[in-house]
């Protein structure tokens, strides 16, 4: 009812709408957080790899993998749509013309590691999403540097320097 009652009002003054480029104009964005989750990926397939055994046991920890790895590669993909919806600009992409191409790929990869349990799949992820981070500083005029992360898998990450 209070909706007819604004869409009317709207008909009759034709009230300016509001926009934004983002939900909460905050300008936080970090590409960490989609790094860290693809990470996650990783270190989930190389434990699924390791686990040994039958029974409750092995199948409580193999589908708590499971789960851990596939709920970090959708939070991974959503994080790097998150900055490539609301921070990204054609500018941007004028700039850095892969880009399209490699958000492409890592919403790809991300649906194939949930897909499977393949390390190098996953590998694949994390470095994709590294190269994402590399262009994101880049347009944020920060030098980055690159650095193995200090726990398991232990692969090498692309970290702001700062």
């Amino acid at each position: 009812m209070i909706y007819k009652f604004f869409k009317a009002l709207d008909e009759k003054f034709g009230f300016e709408q509001a926009k934004a480029h983002c939900d909460v104009p905050c300008g936080i964005y970090d590409p960490i957080v989609a790094q860290i989750n693809a990470l996650t990926v990783v270190r989930m397939m190389d434990l699924m790899a390791a686990l040994e055994g039958e029974g409750v046991a092995y199948q409580n920890s193999m589908s708590r993998y499971v789960a851990v790895k596939e709920e970090h590669a959708e939070k991974a993909k959503h994080e790097v749509r998150v900055i490539w919806g609301d921070f990204i600009s054609p500018d941007h992409v004028a700039q850095y013309p892969e880009l399209p191409e490699l958000v492409h790929k890592i919403m790809k990869l991300g649906s194939k590691t949930r897909q499977t349990a393949d390390r190098e799949t996953g590998v694949a992820f994390v470095e994709t999403i590294n190269k994402f981070a590399e262009i994101f500083w880049a347009i944020k005029g920060v030098s980055t540097k690159k650095a193995k992360a200090p726990y398991a898998p232990a692969l090498e990450m692309v970290y702001a320097d700062l």
